[in-house]
């Protein structure tokens, strides 16, 4: 019997971090089918791989059972390349973990609404873009935006922000866009839950909570290497040392990766027009340079392939 979220079959669109997380924690703790899709096969492959590792982990660790990660690994079934989103018309709900774009998510939520049932959840994982946005573009070209259709469409689009790594961070943020529904809210929230998760609410602002908070942060502490304040270590252990932090703000940048962190205080620069959230100079041209962080294996550290 489903649970009071209601969701039997969750689509996940990308096989990245992000999205494999998610999968993994809702074949795992909610024990929903899932059905995975991302256009490179070799990522799915490698998400996949990932999973394996991270249940026999778990297994090792006697967090779970042997048959619980069998049966996690069982509830995942990957969606063909070609057959893409309509190989999830019969979902629940979708969950979008893909690169934190607006123009591409509102692209995917325009597809996803033409393609999936109208009875579907559509959530974004995005950590800084407008969720009403998103919802506007699941709107049909030629409706009214106030039409009971319109209403309906976007009243299914909610931001449920995971937080990196997935099957570790205990927070979820749930963000509801101007279109939102109460009982989109409520069924999101019932979901993260069953995910094992905590969950937190914020409007839809720019960054919402955590990365209007956080980025600013990241984001002073490259302008302090930038004008020479301070070296790298010196940053870092400041903040690990003096505020107990478990990671210096240089550091969890690049485990996030540069080029989101860009991403996101970009989006909260133009959000706001506020001049305090201009990002450092110094990260763009990190990512200029393709110096990324941890997944490029170079940023403000060195990361050695093994």
């Amino acid at each position: 019997m489903a649970a009071t979220h209601g969701i039997r079959t969750l689509g996940v669109l990308g096989a990245g971090q992000m999205g494999l997380g998610i999968a993994y924690v809702s074949a795992l703790h909610a024990r929903v089918a899932v059905r995975l899709y991302d256009r490179s096969p070799a990522q799915i492959q490698s998400g996949l791989k990932f999973m394996d590792k991270l249940l026999e982990k778990d297994v090792a660790k006697g967090k779970i059972s042997q048959t619980d990660a069998q049966e996690a690994k069982d509830r995942v079934q990957v969606v063909s390349e070609h057959a893409g989103v309509k190989d999830m018309r019969d979902v629940d709900m979708v969950v979008e973990a893909v690169s934190e774009n607006l123009s591409l998510k509102q692209n995917i939520f325009r597809e996803l609404s033409q393609e999936l049932s109208p009875n579907t959840i559509l959530a974004s994982n995005t950590s800084s873009i407008s969720l009403t946005k998103i919802a506007a573009a699941t709107v049909l070209e030629g409706l009214h935006a106030a039409s009971e259709e319109a209403r309906k469409s976007a009243a299914r689009v909610v931001g449920l922000h995971f937080f990196n790594p997935v099957p570790v961070m205990k927070l979820v943020e749930l963000i509801s866009a101007l279109q939102t529904s109460q009982e989109t809210l409520d069924r999101a929230r019932a979901f993260a839950a069953a995910c094992g998760k905590t969950v937190t609410v914020s409007k839809d602002v720019p960054g919402f909570v955590s990365n209007a908070l956080l980025m600013p942060f990241i984001n002073e502490a490259i302008m302090c290497l930038e004008k020479g304040t301070a070296t790298r270590d010196d940053i870092d252990t400041t903040l690990k040392l003096g505020m107990n932090h478990p990671m210096g703000p240089l550091q969890l940048g690049e485990f996030i990766g540069l080029d989101t962190c860009l991403a996101i205080q970009q989006t909260l620069y133009t959000g706001t027009g506020d001049s305090k959230y201009r990002p450092s100079i110094l990260l763009e041209r990190m990512v200029d340079a393709g110096w990324l962080g941890k997944k490029s294996g170079r940023g403000f550290y060195e990361y050695p392939s093994r």
